[in-house]
């Protein structure tokens, strides 16, 4: 007999049906299933089998127990034909299937009870529907979600029918039953996927009935979905910074078992991850350069890392985000965690191979917030790290030195010399026998013999000679460093002084990606820089300078940009060689031209300094460089003042941005280099560590240092400074944090007479704080008033909120939306809240403000009935709080949050699994609150009342 073809007025219910039926299989099976069209028919053959004599009494309970759970099917299937018009056999193919699963299951007798529980959280899984969704208008995208989820569920069920049919017998059914397990579990993970996006869109659909109180909602909400949409459209990118080696040799076994681990055509369910883990100068960047390459017709996405610590790692993940075109616009484009969050969300979801290149891993703490997960995936990592290499990559892979043959041939390559000729491979061989087989070693030399046109057995008594000088000087730990540093004093050999000079100062720079616009323009601030760097002032000077660097390949400049890069282990040698009492003089140079790229903030009180932001960006990484190379090796600047100065300045930057731990680090030691304790600098950079604490939520942590600032100011300046204001300010926003809000009261009332007796125009801030305040007084028509009063808010439309683009308006939004809320006015609420999240979204990326700004949207969605769009904001919310060091407070409300709404759905497993990790995060973060109830004023109080 010939299967029959089902008949459906939509294509897409079409295909479904004939998926269906190709999984199915079985004519026998395909005709008995359309005999069933209802509930009520599926609950009449349920009764047959509980009369059967053989059923036990714990079948009988399960039975009896899925029969209510129906209703959720039924209530799916009515929706489908309501909203489509279908015919009958939709709904057959439904209750057939189940009926027939039963009835298979049932005989068997075996595995009854688990395909019951089965079909019970199968049922569970479905989404949800009101009773009025009749009215409901059906947009492509809701239609195809609905597609999606009745295709998995008929699927499923055609498999598990084709599954008692394939295993008639209880030892192949046993035997089977663990894969057929698994893919039910696939099968529950991409439902629930797709019903969120089905409850989404319905919810969405629901509020464009009412376009006109929703706007700003469905554009935020549209603009979520356009992003994930473009995002996974996106198929081919490669980003790969450095040219392959032309030269690379050897190491074919090595490559051989880097393409067998990560192979992209290897169906795994983890992520494949490999580390090459070995000595500097290995060779490990150039085999991980070699394999990316060589793979680029293997993987459609290839992004390299650099994974030296979070700063540069945030840099390669915004260059990679813009790549992938992933960033809206160009704020977002400045934002390394929404960079992070994005691009691992887009490889979590993609199908495309991929593979990602960690190279010189030195952060284990940086590389886990950045790992990403995909089963299309696959990771490479450098290190020399013997902890990072085998944790969290699966696979460890040590990289040994060239052998004698790998390394006379690459030699000879860099020279240009032919292998066939013996005497060629003979000075070869002794040469790298003489290198211990260094591949960096060996590079560099292959550039100075090639440089020098020196013959090669001339090369040997040469190095020989530099050896004995290093051995007097005994300033190496092993061979390898005596190796090492003799190559180095023989490529240092006739450098011109300002090469030299130059490469001294390079010492001093992270040696990834030093833009030209550091020495160019830094050379020119009002401090100008010493006569004796006067050379890195003029564009042709600066070339002069390189062109012996690039030419003995001590260091790499990029050809797009004008961005100079050098080894760490020529850094290491090069501060060697170094005089010590130089080394003071060049780290003064360099902080002279790192400091044109943060603006002053001990001065002026002027608040958030967003259009410096580009230089900042650029002379960033060197800031963390600096600052390392300063406590590695003891090294004390001419002027403290001016290197804490720039640590503050730096810091500040980082505040702004919310890259809290940073900044609080930078902070910390800032404070500590400061000798003169009654600078205004100083007071600056105790005030910005009581503002991190403060953003962080330790207002009593806070309170010290703003007090301490305070009256260091008081010594310093009138009575009536903006700095005193601006003290007195921060003083209230502890105590409004700590719940001290008379004393809050007081201190807001010294500043705003302050700053109206000087005509400040930082007028505006205080009114907004106060507004603040007095909402959490329980005084909202008063805090309006009061915010009112905020010379650029006065007329209370967006424009005015937003068109300044400083992130401090932002906060105003969500204040007056808590004010709005507060009054009763949920419709300008939600209005107001959902345009401060696109703007926070927009200006300061996945951070702290816009997961607060997303709570605060979820929340009010879900006081109105949109429970689905609360939902999907609150995932949001987890996802971006999850890749964030300061985000565990957010999490923990947001994990409360989702617990609530998906137990009220009926989702209890899941609602457990958020309340389990909500519970945990409180205990730690707050012990004291350990045995507090689970409820929303517990966790509020790990966020901020306010975060501005």
């Amino acid at each position: 007999m010939t299967k029959k073809p089902i008949e459906c007025p939509s294509p897409l219910w079409h295909r479904a049906l004939e998926t269906y039926q190709e999984e199915l299989g079985g004519n026998e099976d395909y005709q008995a299933i359309n005999e069933v069209h209802s509930l009520d028919d599926l609950l009449n053959h349920m009764n047959t089998i509980q009369t059967t004599p053989s059923r036990d009494r714990e079948t009988l309970v399960s039975l009896n127990r899925l029969a209510p759970k129906f209703k959720f099917v039924d209530d799916f299937s009515a929706i489908i034909a309501l909203a489509f018009g279908a015919d009958a056999t939709l709904t057959a193919v439904v209750w057939g299937s189940i009926r027939l699963i039963l009835t298979l299951a049932s005989s068997a007798g075996d595995t009854l009870q688990e395909v019951l529980d089965m079909l019970e959280e199968l049922s569970l899984t479905l989404p949800r529907f009101r009773v009025y969704e009749d009215t409901l208008p059906m947009g492509r995208q809701l239609e195809t979600a609905l597609v999606d989820v009745y295709t998995e569920v008929i699927c499923f069920y055609a498999r598990t029918i084709h599954f008692f049919r394939d295993h008639p017998h209880v030892l192949l059914r046993r035997n089977a039953w663990e894969r057929f397990h698994t893919d039910f579990s696939r099968t529950i993970m991409r439902i629930k996927r797709i019903s969120s996006v089905v409850e989404s869109e319905a919810d969405l659909a629901r509020m464009r009935l009412d376009e006109h109180k929703y706007k700003e909602v469905i554009e935020l909400m549209d603009s979520l979905t356009t992003k994930r949409k473009d995002d996974i459209q996106r198929t081919k990118y490669h980003h790969i910074p450095f040219l392959q080696n032309g030269r690379f040799s050897g190491r074919s076994e090595l490559l051989s078992t880097i393409r067998g681990v990560l192979d992209p055509e290897q169906a795994t369910s983890p992520t494949k991850s490999m580390a090459l883990f070995g000595m500097g100068g290995v060779g490990k960047t150039q085999l991980a350069l070699q394999y990316a390459h060589e793979s680029a017709d293997r993987y459609d996405v290839i992004l390299w890392i650099a994974a030296d610590n979070s700063i540069t790692i945030g840099q390669s993940f915004r260059e990679v985000a813009q790549g992938l075109q992933l960033c809206q616009n160009p704020e977002e484009i400045q934002d390394s965690a929404a960079a992070i969050w994005k691009v691992k969300n887009w490889l979590s979801a993609t199908s495309n191979p991929w593979l990602i290149v960690f190279d010189n891993a030195d952060d284990l703490q940086a590389i886990k917030v950045a790992w990403p997960v995909g089963s299309s995936g696959s990771i490479l990592l450098t290190t020399r790290d013997f902890d990072i290499a085998n944790n969290p990559a699966a696979r460890c892979l040590q990289i040994e030195p060239f052998n004698d043959v790998e390394g006379s041939i690459m030699l000879l390559k860099q020279v240009g010399l032919d292998p066939s000729v013996p005497s060629n491979t003979e000075h070869a061989t002794a040469i790298t026998q003489a290198l211990g087989g260094l591949p960096l070693a060996l590079s560099q030399i292959g550039g100075f013999i090639a440089q020098r046109r020196l013959p090669l057995k001339d090369f040997l008594p040469l190095y020989e000679r530099n050896a004995t000088k290093i051995d007097a000087r005994k300033t190496v730990k092993d061979d390898y460093e005596h190796t090492l540093s003799t190559v180095w004093d023989v490529s240092f050999q006739k450098l011109p002084d300002p090469a030299m000079k130059l490469l001294n100062m390079l010492v001093f720079f992270d040696p990834d990606a030093i833009d030209e616009a550091i020495f160019l323009e830094g050379s020119q601030t009002e401090r100008g820089i010493d006569s004796e760097f006067d050379f890195i002032v003029d564009e042709m000077d600066l070339g002069d300078a390189e062109q012996p660097l690039l030419q003995a390949a001590l260091i790499n400049k990029t050809m797009e940009k004008p961005l100079i890069t050098v080894h760490r282990l020529i850094q290491s040698a090069t501060i060697r060689r170094l005089p010590t009492p130089d080394w003071s003089r060049y780290f003064d140079a360099v902080i002279q031209l790192l400091s044109w790229g943060f603006p002053d903030t001990w001065s002026k009180d002027i608040g958030h300094q967003i259009n410096a932001w580009v230089k900042c960006e650029k002379c960033l990484p060197h800031i963390g460089h600096l600052a390392k190379l300063s406590k590695k090796h003891g090294i004390r600047p001419g002027s403290a003042q001016q290197y804490a100065e720039l640590l503050l300045r730096c810091s500040w930057y980082l505040y702004e941005r919310e890259t809290y731990d940073v900044a609080r680090n930078l902070v910390d030691t800032a404070v500590q280099t400061f000798e003169d304790k009654s600078t205004l600098a100083y007071a600056s950079a105790i005030d910005l560590a009581g503002l991190i604490s403060l953003d962080l939520c330790q207002p009593s942590l806070a309170l010290k240092p703003f007090q301490e600032a305070l009256e260091i100011r008081k010594k310093r300046l009138g009575p009536d400074d903006p700095f005193i204001a601006s003290s007195l300010n921060n003083i209230a926003l502890a105590y409004t944090e700590m719940g001290n809000l008379e004393e809050a009261y007081a201190t807001h009332e010294q500043a705003i007479d302050i700053r109206l007796r000087t005509s400040s125009d930082r007028i505006g801030n205080s009114y907004s704080n106060m507004a603040s305040l007095l909402l959490r007084m329980g005084k909202p028509d008063e805090a309006e008033e009061m915010l009112g009063r905020c010379p650029s808010l006065k007329d209370f439309t967006d424009e005015t909120f937003l068109s300044t683009g400083n992130p401090r308006f932002s906060g105003d939004m969500v204040l007056l939306s808590r004010i709005r809320l507060k009054q009763g006015r949920v419709d300008e609420a939600l209005r107001l809240a959902s345009k401060a999240l696109a703007f926070r979204q927009k200006l300061l990326g996945n951070r702290l403000k816009t997961c607060d700004s997303l709570y605060d949207v979820a929340s009010i969605l879900n006081l109105q009935g949109h429970p689905a769009s609360a939902i999907e904001l609150l995932k949001q919310l987890v996802n971006i709080s999850e890749s964030l060091n300061e985000g565990e407070g957010q999490l923990a409300r947001a994990l409360y949050k989702l617990s609530v709404l998906l137990a009220a759905k009926g989702a209890v497993s899941d609602g457990e699994a958020y309340k389990a990790r909500a519970l945990e995060i409180r205990g730690r973060l707050r012990p004291e609150d350990k045995e507090a109830l689970f409820e929303e004023e517990s966790f509020s109080k790990l966020t901020l009342w306010m975060l501005w």
